[in-house]
């Protein structure tokens, strides 16, 4: 079974930057969706950025675009969520997950996510 494990989380103060990693283990998907989502304190969980690893498509939420950038690295099982001008409002719980039943058109809701990372924290101060 695909297991996944995210790290990278940690503090930052506004403006920063930080990297998260999501690394694939088990029963890997040639073509998948992956997808990172965070979730804070109160609200909701809200998807930031997908990629559909079979063609390397790309999806982001309005409030990310242009400051984040989704990646992987297939021969490392790692999908990637590099995160510059970091902002307080980014302050959340972000969790890795994959939807293997889609190979593109990636959604940013978490319908259809079925395997989830255990999550990591990031802190953005101002």
């Amino acid at each position: 079974q695909l297991q996944l494990v995210e790290s990278g989380g940690g503090s930052a103060q506004a403006g920063g930057s930080l990297r998260l990693s999501c690394t694939a283990s088990g029963n890997t998907y040639s073509s998948a969706c992956m997808g990172w989502f965070r979730q804070a304190p109160g609200k909701e969980r809200e998807g930031v950025a997908a990629i559909s690893t079979g063609y390397g498509y790309t999806y982001y939420a309005d409030s990310v675009k242009d400051r984040f950038t989704i990646s992987q690295d297939n021969a490392k099982n790692t999908v990637y969520l590099q995160m510059n001008s970091l902002k307080p409002e980014d302050t959340a719980m972000y969790y890795c997950a994959a939807d293997p039943s889609r190979a593109w058109r990636c959604r940013l809701g978490i319908q259809g996510y079925n395997i989830w990372g255990q999550g990591t924290q990031v802190t953005v101060s101002s």
